[in-house]
Protein backbone atom coordinates (compact mmCIF):
# COMPACT_ATOMS: atom_id res chain seq x y z
CA UNK A 1 0.00 0.00 0.00
CA UNK A 2 0.97 3.64 -0.49
CA UNK A 3 -1.03 5.40 2.26
CA UNK A 4 1.22 8.48 1.97
CA UNK A 5 0.24 9.27 -1.61
CA UNK A 6 -0.17 13.02 -1.94
CA UNK A 7 -3.65 13.89 -3.21
CA UNK A 8 -4.20 17.65 -2.79
CA UNK A 9 -7.74 18.61 -1.70
CA UNK A 10 -8.09 20.91 -4.72
CA UNK A 11 -7.23 17.99 -6.98
CA UNK A 12 -9.82 15.71 -5.35
CA UNK A 13 -12.44 18.44 -5.70
CA UNK A 14 -11.58 18.85 -9.37
CA UNK A 15 -11.83 15.11 -10.01
CA UNK A 16 -15.12 14.83 -8.12
CA UNK A 17 -16.62 17.66 -10.19
CA UNK A 18 -15.80 15.97 -13.51
CA UNK A 19 -15.76 12.22 -12.85
CA UNK A 20 -18.68 10.36 -14.51
CA UNK A 21 -21.50 9.68 -12.01
CA UNK A 22 -21.23 5.89 -12.34
CA UNK A 23 -17.71 6.00 -10.85
CA UNK A 24 -16.96 6.26 -7.14
CA UNK A 25 -14.60 8.76 -5.50
CA UNK A 26 -13.94 6.28 -2.69
CA UNK A 27 -12.84 3.68 -5.25
CA UNK A 28 -10.74 6.33 -6.96
CA UNK A 29 -8.77 7.30 -3.84
CA UNK A 30 -8.46 3.63 -2.83
CA UNK A 31 -7.03 2.77 -6.26
CA UNK A 32 -4.56 5.67 -6.06
CA UNK A 33 -3.20 4.21 -2.82
CA UNK A 34 -2.58 0.75 -4.25
CA UNK A 35 0.74 -0.09 -5.91
CA UNK A 36 0.54 -0.84 -9.61
CA UNK A 37 0.64 -4.37 -10.92
CA UNK A 38 3.92 -5.03 -12.70
CA UNK A 39 3.49 -5.24 -16.45
CA UNK A 40 5.70 -5.91 -19.47
CA UNK A 41 5.42 -5.89 -23.26
CA UNK A 42 7.03 -8.60 -25.37
CA UNK A 43 9.38 -7.19 -28.01
CA UNK A 44 8.33 -9.09 -31.13
CA UNK A 45 11.40 -7.85 -33.01
CA UNK A 46 13.34 -10.30 -30.83
CA UNK A 47 10.92 -13.08 -29.93
CA UNK A 48 7.36 -14.18 -30.74
CA UNK A 49 4.71 -13.99 -28.04
CA UNK A 50 4.22 -17.77 -28.19
CA UNK A 51 7.93 -18.41 -27.65
CA UNK A 52 8.03 -15.88 -24.84
CA UNK A 53 5.16 -17.64 -23.09
CA UNK A 54 7.12 -20.90 -23.21
CA UNK A 55 10.18 -19.13 -21.81
CA UNK A 56 8.13 -17.49 -19.02
CA UNK A 57 6.63 -20.82 -18.02
CA UNK A 58 10.10 -22.32 -17.62
CA UNK A 59 11.02 -19.41 -15.36
CA UNK A 60 7.81 -19.84 -13.30
CA UNK A 61 6.58 -16.41 -14.31
CA UNK A 62 2.81 -15.97 -14.16
CA UNK A 63 1.45 -13.87 -17.03
CA UNK A 64 -2.01 -12.38 -17.52
CA UNK A 65 -2.71 -10.82 -20.91
CA UNK A 66 -3.56 -7.12 -20.97
CA UNK A 67 -6.89 -6.72 -22.83
CA UNK A 68 -5.77 -3.84 -25.06
CA UNK A 69 -2.36 -5.15 -26.11
CA UNK A 70 -1.74 -8.67 -27.42
CA UNK A 71 1.95 -8.33 -26.58
CA UNK A 72 1.34 -6.94 -23.07
CA UNK A 73 1.10 -8.91 -19.84
CA UNK A 74 0.71 -8.34 -16.14
CA UNK A 75 3.53 -10.27 -14.52
CA UNK A 76 4.06 -12.06 -11.20
CA UNK A 77 7.27 -13.88 -10.26
CA UNK A 78 7.80 -16.44 -7.52
CA UNK A 79 11.40 -15.30 -7.15
CA UNK A 80 11.86 -11.54 -7.46
CA UNK A 81 15.23 -11.24 -5.73
CA UNK A 82 16.76 -10.17 -9.05
CA UNK A 83 15.29 -6.87 -10.33
CA UNK A 84 13.26 -7.42 -13.50
CA UNK A 85 15.53 -5.00 -15.34
CA UNK A 86 18.55 -7.18 -14.52
CA UNK A 87 17.13 -10.40 -15.94
CA UNK A 88 18.82 -11.80 -19.04
CA UNK A 89 15.56 -11.53 -20.98
CA UNK A 90 15.35 -7.78 -20.32
CA UNK A 91 19.04 -7.09 -20.93
CA UNK A 92 18.84 -8.86 -24.29
CA UNK A 93 15.76 -6.88 -25.33
CA UNK A 94 13.11 -9.61 -25.26
CA UNK A 95 10.68 -7.40 -23.35
CA UNK A 96 10.12 -3.83 -22.21
CA UNK A 97 8.95 -2.95 -18.70
CA UNK A 98 5.91 -0.80 -19.49
CA UNK A 99 2.84 0.19 -17.50
CA UNK A 100 -0.32 -1.35 -18.92
CA UNK A 101 -2.16 1.93 -19.60
CA UNK A 102 0.93 3.23 -21.40
CA UNK A 103 0.31 0.61 -24.10
CA UNK A 104 -3.08 2.13 -24.96
CA UNK A 105 -1.95 5.06 -27.18
CA UNK A 106 -0.05 2.88 -29.63
CA UNK A 107 -2.90 0.35 -29.72
CA UNK A 108 -5.20 3.25 -30.64
CA UNK A 109 -2.69 4.37 -33.27
CA UNK A 110 -2.62 0.92 -34.86
CA UNK A 111 -6.36 0.28 -35.08
CA UNK A 112 -7.42 0.08 -38.75
CA UNK A 113 -4.34 2.03 -39.75
CA UNK A 114 -1.98 0.84 -42.50
CA UNK A 115 -0.19 4.17 -42.98
CA UNK A 116 3.13 3.54 -41.26
CA UNK A 117 5.69 4.54 -43.87
CA UNK A 118 6.60 7.74 -41.99
CA UNK A 119 5.74 8.07 -38.30
CA UNK A 120 6.49 10.77 -35.72
CA UNK A 121 6.65 10.24 -31.95
CA UNK A 122 6.78 13.81 -30.65
CA UNK A 123 7.71 13.15 -27.00
CA UNK A 124 9.49 9.83 -27.08
CA UNK A 125 11.75 9.24 -24.05
CA UNK A 126 12.32 6.89 -22.35
CA UNK A 127 11.05 4.84 -25.30
CA UNK A 128 8.22 2.55 -24.22
CA UNK A 129 5.83 3.76 -26.93
CA UNK A 130 8.58 4.33 -29.50
CA UNK A 131 9.74 0.72 -29.21
CA UNK A 132 6.10 -0.43 -29.32
CA UNK A 133 5.57 1.48 -32.58
CA UNK A 134 8.83 0.21 -34.09
CA UNK A 135 7.89 -3.39 -33.28
CA UNK A 136 4.50 -2.89 -34.96
CA UNK A 137 6.31 -1.44 -38.00
CA UNK A 138 8.58 -4.54 -37.98
CA UNK A 139 11.56 -2.20 -38.35
CA UNK A 140 10.28 -1.02 -41.76
CA UNK A 141 9.44 2.52 -42.81
CA UNK A 142 10.82 5.53 -40.97
CA UNK A 143 10.10 6.53 -37.37
CA UNK A 144 11.21 9.94 -36.05
CA UNK A 145 11.49 9.88 -32.26
CA UNK A 146 11.75 13.36 -30.77
CA UNK A 147 12.67 14.24 -27.20
CA UNK A 148 12.89 17.77 -25.80
CA UNK A 149 15.31 16.87 -22.98
CA UNK A 150 18.85 16.28 -24.27
CA UNK A 151 19.75 14.07 -21.29
CA UNK A 152 16.77 11.81 -21.95
CA UNK A 153 17.77 11.33 -25.60
CA UNK A 154 20.63 9.12 -24.38
CA UNK A 155 18.18 6.93 -22.43
CA UNK A 156 15.92 6.73 -25.47
CA UNK A 157 18.83 5.72 -27.70
CA UNK A 158 19.96 2.99 -25.28
CA UNK A 159 16.47 1.48 -25.15
CA UNK A 160 16.18 1.49 -28.95
CA UNK A 161 19.53 -0.28 -29.24
CA UNK A 162 18.61 -2.87 -26.60
CA UNK A 163 15.40 -3.65 -28.47
CA UNK A 164 17.14 -4.09 -31.84
CA UNK A 165 15.53 -1.13 -33.61
CA UNK A 166 17.11 0.29 -36.78
CA UNK A 167 14.31 2.21 -38.54
CA UNK A 168 14.37 5.21 -36.20
CA UNK A 169 15.92 8.68 -36.21
CA UNK A 170 16.31 10.73 -33.04
CA UNK A 171 15.74 14.48 -32.76
CA UNK A 172 16.09 16.91 -29.87
CA UNK A 173 13.63 19.77 -30.33
CA UNK A 174 10.77 21.58 -28.74
CA UNK A 175 8.14 19.63 -30.70
CA UNK A 176 6.34 22.83 -31.61
CA UNK A 177 8.76 23.11 -34.57
CA UNK A 178 7.48 20.09 -36.49
CA UNK A 179 4.33 21.65 -37.87
CA UNK A 180 6.24 24.47 -39.52
CA UNK A 181 9.40 22.57 -40.46
CA UNK A 182 7.78 19.43 -41.87
CA UNK A 183 4.22 20.34 -42.88
CA UNK A 184 2.05 17.37 -43.85
CA UNK A 185 5.01 14.96 -43.95
CA UNK A 186 3.90 12.16 -41.60
CA UNK A 187 1.35 9.40 -42.15
CA UNK A 188 0.90 8.80 -38.42
CA UNK A 189 1.77 10.84 -35.32
CA UNK A 190 1.79 10.08 -31.60
CA UNK A 191 1.74 13.02 -29.21
CA UNK A 192 2.06 11.58 -25.72
CA UNK A 193 2.14 15.06 -24.28
CA UNK A 194 4.02 16.31 -21.22
CA UNK A 195 1.41 16.71 -18.52
CA UNK A 196 0.75 17.16 -14.79
CA UNK A 197 0.98 13.38 -14.21
CA UNK A 198 -2.14 13.00 -12.09
CA UNK A 199 -2.57 9.40 -13.23
CA UNK A 200 0.90 8.27 -12.17
CA UNK A 201 0.57 8.48 -8.36
CA UNK A 202 0.35 4.69 -8.09
CA UNK A 203 3.99 4.34 -9.12
CA UNK A 204 5.23 7.63 -7.65
CA UNK A 205 3.74 8.70 -4.34
CA UNK A 206 5.21 12.20 -4.79
CA UNK A 207 4.02 12.67 -8.37
CA UNK A 208 1.71 15.50 -7.36
CA UNK A 209 3.91 17.28 -4.84
CA UNK A 210 4.02 20.38 -7.04
CA UNK A 211 0.48 20.12 -8.43
CA UNK A 212 -1.62 23.28 -8.66
CA UNK A 213 -4.55 24.58 -10.67
CA UNK A 214 -2.37 27.36 -12.07
CA UNK A 215 0.23 24.86 -13.32
CA UNK A 216 -2.50 22.93 -15.15
CA UNK A 217 -3.48 26.05 -17.08
CA UNK A 218 0.16 26.65 -18.07
CA UNK A 219 0.72 23.02 -19.12
CA UNK A 220 -2.53 22.95 -21.11
CA UNK A 221 -1.39 25.94 -23.18
CA UNK A 222 1.81 24.10 -24.11
CA UNK A 223 -0.25 21.03 -25.02
CA UNK A 224 -2.45 23.13 -27.31
CA UNK A 225 0.63 24.43 -29.09
CA UNK A 226 1.96 20.89 -29.46
CA UNK A 227 -1.25 19.40 -30.83
CA UNK A 228 -1.49 22.23 -33.40
CA UNK A 229 2.08 21.47 -34.47
CA UNK A 230 1.25 17.76 -34.73
CA UNK A 231 -1.81 18.47 -36.86
CA UNK A 232 0.20 20.66 -39.26
CA UNK A 233 2.85 17.91 -39.58
CA UNK A 234 0.22 15.24 -40.32
CA UNK A 235 -0.65 14.29 -43.90
CA UNK A 236 -4.30 14.56 -45.01
CA UNK A 237 -6.08 11.29 -44.12
CA UNK A 238 -3.39 10.65 -41.52
CA UNK A 239 -4.02 9.62 -37.91
CA UNK A 240 -2.93 11.50 -34.79
CA UNK A 241 -3.19 10.04 -31.29
CA UNK A 242 -3.08 12.51 -28.41
CA UNK A 243 -2.51 11.04 -24.95
CA UNK A 244 -1.55 12.01 -21.41
CA UNK A 245 -1.12 10.25 -18.06
CA UNK A 246 -3.26 12.86 -16.35
CA UNK A 247 -6.97 13.11 -15.54
CA UNK A 248 -8.24 16.70 -15.61
CA UNK A 249 -10.34 17.91 -18.52
CA UNK A 250 -8.19 20.98 -19.16
CA UNK A 251 -5.22 18.87 -20.33
CA UNK A 252 -7.32 16.28 -22.13
CA UNK A 253 -10.75 16.93 -23.66
CA UNK A 254 -10.23 20.69 -23.73
CA UNK A 255 -6.99 20.34 -25.72
CA UNK A 256 -8.72 18.16 -28.31
CA UNK A 257 -11.65 20.58 -28.58
CA UNK A 258 -9.16 23.41 -29.03
CA UNK A 259 -7.82 21.57 -32.07
CA UNK A 260 -11.33 21.13 -33.44
CA UNK A 261 -12.14 24.81 -32.87
CA UNK A 262 -8.91 25.83 -34.61
CA UNK A 263 -9.14 23.63 -37.71
CA UNK A 264 -12.86 22.94 -37.91
CA UNK A 265 -14.05 20.21 -40.27
CA UNK A 266 -10.48 19.12 -41.03
CA UNK A 267 -10.52 17.48 -37.58
CA UNK A 268 -12.43 14.23 -37.07
CA UNK A 269 -12.61 12.55 -33.67
CA UNK A 270 -12.62 8.75 -34.08
CA UNK A 271 -14.27 6.69 -31.36
CA UNK A 272 -12.20 4.20 -29.37
CA UNK A 273 -15.26 2.56 -27.88
CA UNK A 274 -14.53 -0.75 -29.61
CA UNK A 275 -10.76 -0.73 -29.21
CA UNK A 276 -10.88 -3.68 -26.77
CA UNK A 277 -13.40 -5.56 -24.68
CA UNK A 278 -14.97 -3.31 -22.02
CA UNK A 279 -13.43 -0.14 -23.49
CA UNK A 280 -16.88 1.40 -23.19
CA UNK A 281 -16.33 1.63 -19.40
CA UNK A 282 -13.85 4.46 -20.02
CA UNK A 283 -15.31 6.07 -23.13
CA UNK A 284 -16.39 9.72 -23.28
CA UNK A 285 -19.17 11.30 -25.34
CA UNK A 286 -16.58 12.24 -28.00
CA UNK A 287 -15.22 8.68 -28.19
CA UNK A 288 -12.05 9.40 -26.20
CA UNK A 289 -10.71 6.99 -23.59
CA UNK A 290 -10.58 8.62 -20.15
CA UNK A 291 -9.15 5.88 -17.93
CA UNK A 292 -9.55 6.47 -14.21
CA UNK A 293 -7.28 4.12 -12.21
CA UNK A 294 -10.10 2.12 -10.63
CA UNK A 295 -11.68 1.11 -13.97
CA UNK A 296 -8.98 -1.32 -15.14
CA UNK A 297 -6.75 -1.30 -12.03
CA UNK A 298 -4.09 0.68 -13.89
CA UNK A 299 -2.54 4.12 -14.13
CA UNK A 300 -4.84 6.95 -15.01
CA UNK A 301 -4.64 7.78 -18.72
CA UNK A 302 -6.31 9.70 -21.54
CA UNK A 303 -6.26 8.74 -25.23
CA UNK A 304 -7.85 10.48 -28.22
CA UNK A 305 -7.64 9.35 -31.86
CA UNK A 306 -7.95 12.11 -34.44
CA UNK A 307 -8.06 11.92 -38.24
CA UNK A 308 -7.03 14.79 -40.51
CA UNK A 309 -9.65 14.70 -43.25
CA UNK A 310 -8.44 17.77 -45.20
CA UNK A 311 -5.28 19.72 -45.84
CA UNK A 312 -4.69 22.95 -43.91
CA UNK A 313 -2.56 25.98 -44.90
CA UNK A 314 1.07 25.54 -43.81
CA UNK A 315 2.82 27.84 -41.39
CA UNK A 316 5.51 30.16 -42.69
CA UNK A 317 9.00 29.48 -41.38
CA UNK A 318 12.61 30.21 -42.27
CA UNK A 319 14.88 27.23 -41.70
CA UNK A 320 18.64 27.37 -41.42
CA UNK A 321 20.30 23.97 -41.36
CA UNK A 322 23.97 23.15 -41.36
CA UNK A 323 25.60 20.91 -43.95
CA UNK A 324 24.58 17.27 -43.63
CA UNK A 325 27.79 15.40 -42.62
CA UNK A 326 26.96 12.07 -44.33
CA UNK A 327 27.16 10.91 -47.93
CA UNK A 328 25.80 7.81 -49.60
CA UNK A 329 28.28 4.95 -49.87
CA UNK A 330 29.58 4.13 -53.32
CA UNK A 331 28.38 0.97 -55.03
CA UNK A 332 31.84 -0.55 -54.65
CA UNK A 333 32.01 0.15 -50.92
CA UNK A 334 28.49 -1.20 -50.42
CA UNK A 335 29.50 -4.49 -52.01
CA UNK A 336 32.61 -4.66 -49.82
CA UNK A 337 30.56 -4.01 -46.67
CA UNK A 338 27.93 -6.58 -47.56
CA UNK A 339 30.52 -9.21 -48.42
CA UNK A 340 32.58 -8.63 -45.28
CA UNK A 341 29.51 -8.58 -43.00
CA UNK A 342 28.31 -11.90 -44.42
CA UNK A 343 31.79 -13.42 -44.33
CA UNK A 344 32.70 -12.42 -40.76
CA UNK A 345 29.37 -12.46 -38.90
CA UNK A 346 26.94 -14.18 -41.30
CA UNK A 347 24.72 -11.09 -41.30
CA UNK A 348 23.00 -9.17 -44.10
CA UNK A 349 21.81 -5.61 -44.65
CA UNK A 350 17.99 -5.19 -44.46
CA UNK A 351 16.32 -4.26 -47.75
CA UNK A 352 14.70 -1.31 -45.94
CA UNK A 353 18.08 0.29 -45.13
CA UNK A 354 20.62 2.35 -47.08
CA UNK A 355 24.34 2.63 -46.32
CA UNK A 356 25.74 6.10 -45.57
CA UNK A 357 29.27 7.18 -44.63
CA UNK A 358 30.60 9.86 -42.26
CA UNK A 359 34.39 10.06 -42.15
CA UNK A 360 35.37 6.47 -41.25
CA UNK A 361 31.93 5.49 -39.91
CA UNK A 362 29.40 3.25 -41.68
CA UNK A 363 25.72 3.82 -40.87
CA UNK A 364 22.44 2.17 -41.85
CA UNK A 365 19.69 4.73 -42.51
CA UNK A 366 16.02 3.80 -43.04
CA UNK A 367 15.37 4.14 -46.77
CA UNK A 368 12.02 5.82 -46.06
CA UNK A 369 13.88 8.59 -44.17
CA UNK A 370 15.90 9.83 -47.14
CA UNK A 371 13.42 12.49 -48.26
CA UNK A 372 13.68 14.22 -44.85
CA UNK A 373 17.44 14.67 -45.06
CA UNK A 374 18.10 18.38 -45.46
CA UNK A 375 14.68 19.24 -44.03
CA UNK A 376 15.43 18.56 -40.36
CA UNK A 377 18.49 18.36 -38.12
CA UNK A 378 18.81 14.86 -36.67
CA UNK A 379 20.68 13.88 -33.53
CA UNK A 380 21.04 10.36 -34.87
CA UNK A 381 19.65 8.33 -37.77
CA UNK A 382 19.39 4.54 -37.86
CA UNK A 383 22.27 2.54 -36.44
CA UNK A 384 26.04 2.63 -36.64
CA UNK A 385 27.08 -0.51 -38.50
CA UNK A 386 30.87 -0.30 -38.50
CA UNK A 387 34.06 1.72 -38.43
CA UNK A 388 36.37 1.57 -41.42
CA UNK A 389 39.78 0.51 -40.17
CA UNK A 390 42.13 0.51 -43.12
CA UNK A 391 42.57 -0.76 -46.63
CA UNK A 392 43.95 -4.27 -46.43
CA UNK A 393 44.35 -4.32 -50.20
CA UNK A 394 43.49 -1.87 -52.90
CA UNK A 395 40.31 -3.80 -53.61
CA UNK A 396 39.09 -4.47 -50.10
CA UNK A 397 38.22 -2.79 -46.84
CA UNK A 398 38.37 -3.90 -43.22
CA UNK A 399 35.60 -3.01 -40.79
CA UNK A 400 35.07 -3.00 -37.03
CA UNK A 401 31.43 -4.00 -36.51
CA UNK A 402 29.34 -2.35 -33.79
CA UNK A 403 27.39 -3.79 -30.85
CA UNK A 404 24.16 -1.97 -31.78
CA UNK A 405 24.25 -3.42 -35.30
CA UNK A 406 24.58 -6.96 -33.98
CA UNK A 407 21.70 -6.43 -31.54
CA UNK A 408 19.52 -5.21 -34.43
CA UNK A 409 20.53 -7.62 -37.19
CA UNK A 410 21.57 -10.93 -35.60
CA UNK A 411 19.06 -13.75 -35.11
CA UNK A 412 19.30 -16.79 -32.80
CA UNK A 413 19.70 -19.11 -35.80
CA UNK A 414 22.98 -17.42 -36.80
CA UNK A 415 25.50 -20.21 -37.47
CA UNK A 416 28.48 -18.33 -36.01
CA UNK A 417 27.18 -17.69 -32.47
CA UNK A 418 29.22 -18.52 -29.37
CA UNK A 419 26.85 -19.64 -26.60
CA UNK A 420 27.88 -18.58 -23.08
CA UNK A 421 27.17 -20.35 -19.81
CA UNK A 422 25.19 -18.48 -17.14
CA UNK A 423 28.43 -17.67 -15.28
CA UNK A 424 30.03 -16.34 -18.46
CA UNK A 425 26.90 -14.34 -19.34
CA UNK A 426 26.96 -12.66 -15.93
CA UNK A 427 30.60 -11.75 -16.46
CA UNK A 428 29.69 -10.41 -19.90
CA UNK A 429 27.01 -8.06 -18.61
CA UNK A 430 29.44 -6.80 -15.96
CA UNK A 431 31.75 -5.74 -18.79
CA UNK A 432 34.36 -8.46 -18.35
CA UNK A 433 36.05 -10.70 -20.89
CA UNK A 434 34.99 -14.36 -21.03
CA UNK A 435 36.81 -17.60 -21.78
CA UNK A 436 34.49 -20.14 -23.42
CA UNK A 437 35.61 -23.74 -23.97
CA UNK A 438 35.91 -23.28 -27.72
CA UNK A 439 38.49 -20.99 -29.31
CA UNK A 440 38.08 -18.91 -32.46
CA UNK A 441 39.40 -15.86 -34.29
CA UNK A 442 38.16 -12.42 -35.21
CA UNK A 443 34.92 -10.73 -34.16
CA UNK A 444 32.17 -12.95 -32.79
CA UNK A 445 28.51 -12.70 -31.77
CA UNK A 446 27.81 -14.03 -28.27
CA UNK A 447 24.53 -15.41 -26.99
CA UNK A 448 23.02 -16.76 -23.78
CA UNK A 449 20.13 -19.24 -23.75
CA UNK A 450 19.75 -18.58 -27.48
CA UNK A 451 19.43 -14.81 -26.95
CA UNK A 452 21.81 -12.40 -28.69
CA UNK A 453 23.66 -10.40 -26.03
CA UNK A 454 26.52 -8.71 -27.84
CA UNK A 455 29.62 -8.56 -29.96
CA UNK A 456 33.15 -9.49 -28.91
CA UNK A 457 36.54 -10.27 -30.40
CA UNK A 458 38.76 -13.28 -29.92
CA UNK A 459 42.09 -12.43 -28.29
CA UNK A 460 43.93 -15.69 -27.73
CA UNK A 461 41.64 -17.96 -25.69
CA UNK A 462 39.32 -15.19 -24.47
CA UNK A 463 36.59 -13.06 -26.01
CA UNK A 464 37.24 -9.37 -25.44
CA UNK A 465 34.05 -7.74 -24.21
CA UNK A 466 32.49 -5.23 -26.62
CA UNK A 467 29.53 -4.19 -24.46
CA UNK A 468 29.11 -0.38 -24.47
CA UNK A 469 29.93 1.17 -21.10
CA UNK A 470 26.41 2.51 -20.55
CA UNK A 471 25.00 -1.03 -20.74
CA UNK A 472 27.33 -2.55 -18.13
CA UNK A 473 25.66 -3.81 -14.92
CA UNK A 474 27.64 -4.15 -11.71
CA UNK A 475 25.73 -6.62 -9.54
CA UNK A 476 22.56 -8.58 -8.71
CA UNK A 477 22.24 -10.14 -12.14
CA UNK A 478 20.15 -13.13 -13.20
Amino acid sequence: MHPNVKLPPEFLSLIESTMPPHLSMDEFTSACQRPLRRSIRVNTLKISVSDFLILAKKKLWSLEVIPWCNQGFWLEREDDTVPLGNTAEHLSGLFYIQEASSMLPVTALLENNDNFNTVLDMAAAPGSKTTQIAAAMQNNGALVANEYSASRVKILSANLQRCGIHNTALTNFDARVFGAWLPEQFDTILLDAPCSGEGSVRKDADAMSNWSLSSIIEIAQTQKDLIESAFHALKPNGVLVYSTCTLNLQENQDVCHHLKNTFGDAVEFQSLGHLFEHAEKAITAEGFLHVYPQIFDSEGFFVARIKKVASVPPLEVHKRLGKFPFEKASAKLIEQIKYSLAETLSLSIPDSSDIWIRDKEVWLFPSAMTHMIGELRFSRIGIKLAEILKAAKKSSQLFRWQHEAVMALAKPDNNLLVELTIEEAREWFMGRDVRPIQIGTGEVIVSFENKIIGLGKWVGNRIKNGLPRELVRDNNLF
